[in-house]
């Protein structure tokens, strides 16, 4: 591999939590929110709402870096 081609530990470390967050939110974090609400928990299906959109948050704002 050469020294283009390859990752910075911090280009790895971004790719990497991307990854994590998105299969959270695009995986998990709905299931968790209908759980809560089948639960009848309005405050843990908030709790998840909140969570959701700062992982969302937290996902863009690694794309823009």
């Amino acid at each position: 591999m050469s020294k283009e081609s390859e990752l910075s530990n911090t280009m790895y470390d971004i790719l990497h939590a991307m990854g994590k967050d998105a299969g959270f939110l695009y995986e998990t974090i709905d299931t968790f929110i209908k759980d809560a609400q089948n639960a009848n928990k309005p405050d843990m299906t908030e709790i998840w709402q909140i969570i959701k959109k700062d992982r969302l948050k937290h996902l863009h704002m690694l794309k823009d870096a």
